[in-house]
């Protein structure tokens, strides 16, 4: 057995996402290795799987997960989420429908080197989230804002001279590339760890004093979701309203993305993992119960409570034009300016 296999074996994750490709509907489902990491010897695919239509003018929504290695329970949601649709195309005529006007990418682990070795760095020790070339001007956390000090340190953000990380590469490269190019997208990047609420953040990353161009638009959609789930308990502000990092990647993107006309709008899912760790605090005797729910009734709810998110989010992006103009109104914007930003 190769050295390669021996690695795949170690990853049920890679395992599952590989046999989606191989006994998925050929018809509906396409599939991408976008670049190769090495491991131990061995060389882990990154996988895009995408489903939809093809064309460049309609609508695209990408689900990305796994960035952080120890949050697998992002990869978890986004494969669940995946199977979900591949089942509905076998007889729900609506989704059929639908996917002959949006386009749905999935790339649901991005770091398989992290997820092998239990790290939230890649296999050279740097945070990916960290990796993209920007930096805050304003005061960021020490050392967990990103640094450059020591890959023996965690929140590490490589060289300079490096460069980016062939899996932050791979990513930007495929978002430029495939992504930007419609008129309308949205991206919903599943991660773990932080604070006992689920929550939602969109850009910046790198500034408290600085909104987004598109802020009235995030806010309106933020007022879609409340009004059409009022029960939900996700917390939907931009990231910064809780802490400040160098070289995020979404920051880097969204800002790529205004030399064009299209709207790309990057939200983050950071899944409140300190719920888990309260209602079980003896799953923190392994680190991997920081940021993952440990026990199988637990995962199981986890798996199914953010298919209404995500549902949300493909139906939004493809009935963009519908409400988008809505949010074109100078009261939106003050509205969330005095929300977020006074």
């Amino acid at each position: 057995m190769s050295t390669t296999n021996t690695l795949k074996q170690l990853l049920p994750e890679l395992q599952q996402i590989e046999e989606i490709v191989h006994l998925g509907n050929k018809t509906d489902l396409c599939s991408e290795v976008l670049c190769h990491v090495s491991c131990d010897g061995g060389m882990l695919p990154i996988y895009v799987l995408t489903l939809g239509n093809s064309a460049k003018e309609v609508p695209s929504i990408t689900y990305v997960a796994g960035i952080h290695g120890l949050e697998r329970i992002g990869t978890q949601v986004v494969i669940a989420f995946l199977e979900g649709l591949l089942e509905r195309l076998k007889w729900d005529q609506v989704l059929v429908d639908i996917l002959q006007r949006v386009r749905i990418n999935f790339l649901p682990l991005i770091n398989p080197v992290g997820m092998l070795n239990y790290t939230r760095a890649n296999g050279r020790g740097v945070d990916l989230m960290r990796n993209a070339p920007i930096d805050s001007h304003e005061k960021t956390i020490w050392l967990a804002g990103g640094h450059r000090i020591s890959s023996y340190l965690p929140w590490y953000r490589g060289k300079i001279s490096e460069g980016m990380q062939p899996e932050a590469q791979a990513l930007c490269d495929f978002i430029t590339q495939k992504v930007f190019p419609a008129p309308f997208s949205l991206v919903l990047d599943c991660h773990s760890g932080f604070g006992t609420r689920n929550q939602i953040w969109f850009p910046y990353a790198r500034s408290r004093l600085e909104p987004i161009k598109h802020l009235k638009e995030v806010f309106y959609l933020r007022k879609l979701f409340m009004q059409t789930y009022p029960y939900q308990d996700y917390l939907f502000e931009p990231q910064s309203q809780h802490y400040l990092v160098h070289g995020d990647l979404w920051d880097f993107l969204y800002l790529k993305s205004l030399a064009s006309d299209n709207i790309f709008l990057p939200l983050t899912l950071e899944m409140g993992s300190w719920r888990w760790i309260r209602k079980n605090p003896l799953q923190l005797r392994q680190l991997q119960g920081l940021y993952h729910p440990i026990k199988p009734h637990r995962l199981n709810r986890v798996l199914r409570g953010h298919l209404i998110l995500m549902e949300f989010l493909l139906h939004a992006t493809l009935s963009y034009e519908n409400w988008l103009i809505k949010s074109d109104s100078l009261e939106l914007e003050q509205q969330a300016r005095t929300l977020w930003y006074t």
